[in-house]
């Protein structure tokens, strides 16, 4: 198959990506698992997945992976690994549209990070944004003017997916650093890494349920390798207002999942949070600019 065939339809290729990675939820709460015994195989299968694909699209052997180069994305790995084992547990902890509706708070972790350790340059509208969102996390965390009792499970699985969310911020960053490396080489680095560190911690010893190896096969096959291959072919053809949008479906589609097949349907405050934590992530990715008075000359 030819380069050339991944141009077609990159707004419907991500839109279906993002489909796809908002069914996660669903797939890992049905795996029945804990965390690092489902992650463990997320990562098995898609290095299955991703080794097979880079292969036969001719990207391995890669003769760019330097030393330096695989520490990095090793790096990278932990922290993503780390990350989605802490996404898993939010989903047990809390449920599966909150979960996800906390953890789009990463793109502002990026900014943070870019700020406080990259010494990046942040602007006044960028922190207004930033600010909404965060007001927007904490009410659709469910523990501010909720009328649902606040458990402890509950707070510390709002922590996890924070403490998630940090992690993928972290990653994110850290694959910057490897320049042109393609995304998929990256991500099958990440998968490796997630065999190898998950592997001592992982419950290999239980017997899992024959129906469970089809849901963690789709966590690696689905989430991991197709919907990352879909990604990574139309995020260069597309503009980012378009990306910004589109991203919004993995948030819908696993808020829609939690409603009608686990009965969570989000209350007035989680739906008003989320909405925040849209605005402020598309202002800050597509720089809104607020309207500020003009003042006259004397």
């Amino acid at each position: 198959m030819r380069e050339t065939s991944l141009i077609r339809f990159p707004a419907g290729r991500l839109a279906l990506a993002m489909a796809i990675v908002g069914t996660v939820g669903a797939f890992a709460t049905e795996a029945g698992l804990d965390p690092i015994t489902t992650v463990f195989w997320r990562c098995v299968f898609g290095t299955l997945f991703l080794g097979a694909w880079c292969l036969l699209r001719g990207h391995l052997p890669d003769r760019g992976l330097s030393p330096a180069r695989l520490g990095l994305a090793a790096l990278g790995g932990v922290c993503m690994v780390l990350s989605w084992t802490g996404f898993f547990a939010g989903f047990a902890m809390t449920s599966i549209a909150t979960t996800t509706i906390v953890y789009h708070i990463q793109p502002f972790f990026v900014v943070l990070i870019g700020v406080t350790v990259l010494k990046e340059r942040i602007t006044l509208d960028q922190i207004v944004w930033m600010i909404a969102a965060f007001v927007g996390v904490a009410l659709a965390s469910g523990l501010v003017l909720s009328s649902r009792p606040v458990t402890t499970t509950w707070v510390f699985g709002i922590a996890l997916t924070l403490g998630a969310a940090l992690l993928y911020a972290v990653a994110t960053i850290l694959a910057k650093g490897l320049g042109a490396q393609r995304p998929e080489i990256t991500t099958l680095c990440q998968t490796i890494v997630g065999v190898v560190l998950l592997a001592p911690f992982a419950d290999l010893s239980r017997s899992v349920p024959l129906a469970s190896w089809g849901w963690l096969a789709g966590i690696g096959v689905l989430h991991t390798g197709v919907a990352y291959v879909l990604m990574y072919a139309a995020y260069p053809r597309l503009t980012t207002p378009l990306i910004g949008v589109l991203t919004f479906i993995y948030p819908l589609v696993a808020i829609l999942i939690d409603w009608f097949f686990y009965g969570h349907p989000l209350g007035l405050v989680q739906s008003t949070g989320m909405i925040l934590i849209a605005f402020g992530t598309l202002g800050v990715r597509l720089g809104w600019q607020l309207p500020r008075r003009r003042v006259s000359p004397a």
